[in-house]
């Protein structure tokens, strides 16, 4: 199942860079540099989804228009995986206990570079790929791992935001996992 999820990221990530440099609508600027501030929101998936329920982080992308239809992008930021709470209950013959723990949570730095290309006004498909720095693993003194990042999108833009959907892929270390998330992003041109 893990690997049929990497390969499904890697095709899809491919597929967009394909189809990104074929597009014709005219909807960024060439020669013009854009940075953007978005907030997000996801659902963990793989093994991430067994200590999380909810990822929340916060994004920076500086974008180039390579031409009318083509952008470069260059995105960093933080994401969080709040660990989840779990509650177990002890019998014996005079009682009964219940105890609830939470989880860590496991905090990521993302930094990738990626495609956009607009296939008709406003509406984009994109592609990224890069590294995720994890911050604090979720087990105290665990190993902060490093992991490939390859990550399709689909989004909707234009002069002031950035409204996209994209599939997350971080693998390596045999721990992969990966997010479902929705962004939505303030931009402006910088000179």
């Amino acid at each position: 199942m893990k690997n049929r999820i990497k390969l499904i990221a890697i095709a899809a990530t491919a597929v967009t860079i394909f189809f990104a440099s074929n597009v014709k609508a005219q909807t960024t600027p060439p020669s013009v540099w854009r940075f953007g501030v978005g907030i997000e929101g996801g659902i963990p998936t793989g093994n991430a989804h067994d200590i999380s329920n909810f990822e929340l982080g916060g994004t920076a992308r500086l974008q180039y228009g390579l031409s009318k239809n083509l952008a470069l992008t260059l995105t960093s930021g933080y994401y969080n995986f709040f660990g989840k709470t779990y509650t177990t209950t002890f019998t014996d013959a005079t009682s009964t206990t219940t105890v609830s723990v939470k989880g860590r949570s496991l905090g990521m730095i993302p930094v990738k570079a990626g495609v956009k290309g607009f296939f008709t006004d406003n509406l984009y498909i994109g592609g990224e790929v890069g590294a995720g720095f994890e911050v604090h693993p979720i087990v105290e003194g665990g190993e902060k791992d490093t992991k490939l990042i390859l990550s399709p999108a689909i989004g909707w833009a234009n002069k002031t935001w950035d409204v996209g959907v994209r599939y997350e892929n971080f693998s390596g270390q045999s721990n992969n996992y990966g997010t479902v998330a929705l962004r939505l992003a303030y931009g402006f041109p910088i000179k």
